[in-house]
């Protein structure tokens, strides 16, 4: 052997050198924050690239919060520091780590993708920095960091309601047809294991890749199998494609339903999608058209400040998780790290989407469910919204239901 060699003990204690010394900045940077005059939220979101609208939505909604309701806590200036991940894993990681160690924000947000909020998970363990999920929607998410609070939805909570309809209406045969990634494995999952439940057969599990997505041939699939319905998950701005493509290949018009959370039906790309979205039924937490006093005045603000652009679920997620972030430094005074933590968990409101609660054990959130079908309103201007029709109160993440 050669002696020059470093022998692998002294290579374990370098490398256990280095991982402590880049916890402990993560750390300083953390207890920095909180004692100077200005406590900075990092926001991380896709602004640009294919999940660009998710960015839109989330970020509009942060700043139209922060216009309501002030930006000053604890006489301290509340500064929102967005950076554009594109969408891309590697991206996200870096800036949290720059935002926690350079900037030295007290909180990290937004998330746009499941990916993203994964990779960033480890930074804000090691350097106790509350990670507030935004928009990313895969149930195991709030597993991957004890400071990650969620204030958006999973799948699972939202695709059982579909898949409790589906069985009541006499659908029987079922192909799913998701995006394979996180959130679409978890509603593949909950749709087959409910609908298997209830008596019914799911005839192929179909998942599409999540970059640069072509639909015609596993459309064609569907069409092959002629099932009484197919059940639809995509992530948020890829409804119109399919939509696009679903028509495309005629099975609009082939007497197969289709069925879909909310994310195909996006609020923001409903009327882009026309008419042949029109009786689709979906089920999900938000719809632009939710006819509560709370979700009007927050519409009307929202179209005010950003004209042209209509809220969607993503904008409610981000809007909600400025209230949590806000309310819990209320409580603790700008102190961040766990005592933000614990201030956030537990919270109780009234959303735009309806009551939603922070679960203080699971850190994820508890919120309605609804069943929707997708009409023309003309005391809406004759748009397209997802009109609710019916609702599963106080729905749980099914992981988390014990």
């Amino acid at each position: 052997m050669n002696s020059t060699l470093p022998s692998k003990r002294k290579l374990m204690t370098c490398a256990l050198g280095v991982v402590a010394a880049a916890a402990a900045t993560l750390v300083s940077g953390t207890a920095l924050a909180q004692a100077g005059g200005t406590i900075k939220i990092g926001l991380i979101l896709p602004m640009t690239g294919a999940s660009a609208s998710t960015g839109r939505e989330v970020s509009a909604a942060v700043n139209l919060y922060l216009a309501q309701n002030g930006s000053t806590v604890a006489g301290k200036k509340v500064e929102v520091i967005l950076k554009d991940d594109a969408g891309v894993a590697d991206t996200t990681r870096r800036l949290a780590q720059e935002l926690v160690v350079n900037d030295k924000v007290t909180v990290l947000a937004g998330f746009g993708l499941t990916p993203l909020a994964v990779a960033v998970a480890p930074i804000a363990t090691q350097s106790k920095t509350p990670q507030v999920v935004m928009a990313a929607a895969t149930s195991s998410i709030v597993d991957a960091s004890p400071y990650i609070v969620r204030t958006s939805f999973t799948l699972p909570q939202v695709t059982l309601g579909m898949a409790e309809w589906a069985a009541k209406n006499k659908i029987k045969k079922v192909v799913t047809l998701v995006t394979d990634y996180g959130p679409g494995i978890d509603a593949e999952r909950t749709f087959k294991e409910r609908t298997l439940l209830n008596g019914g057969q799911v005839l192929a599990e179909l998942r599409v890749p999540l970059r640069n997505p072509d639909f015609a041939p596993f459309l064609q699939r569907v069409a092959d199998a002629k099932p009484d319905a197919v059940f639809v998950f995509v992530p948020s701005g890829f409804g119109a494609g399919f939509m696009k493509q679903f028509a495309e290949r005629g099975l609009d018009k082939s007497g197969i339903k289709l069925i879909a959370t909310g994310d195909v039906t996006d609020d923001e790309q409903l009327n882009d999608i026309g008419d042949v979205a029109m009786g689709m039924i979906t089920s999900h937490h938000y719809s632009v058209a939710h006819p509560s006093a709370t979700n009007k005045k927050f519409v009307e603000a929202f179209t005010k400040a950003n004209p042209g652009l209509r809220p969607n679920f993503m904008a409610v997620g981000g809007y909600d998780g400025m209230r949590v972030i806000m309310k819990g430094l209320e409580a603790t005074k700008g102190a961040g790290g766990e005592a933000l933590l614990n201030a956030m968990k537990g919270q109780v409101f009234e959303s735009p989407r309806g009551p939603v609660l922070i679960d203080a054990q699971s850190r994820d959130i508890v919120q309605d469910v609804y069943i929707r079908k997708v009409e023309r309103v003309p005391a809406m201007g004759n748009q397209l919204y997802n009109v609710e029709f019916d609702v599963q109160k106080a729905v749980k993440d099914p992981a988390k239901v014990k």
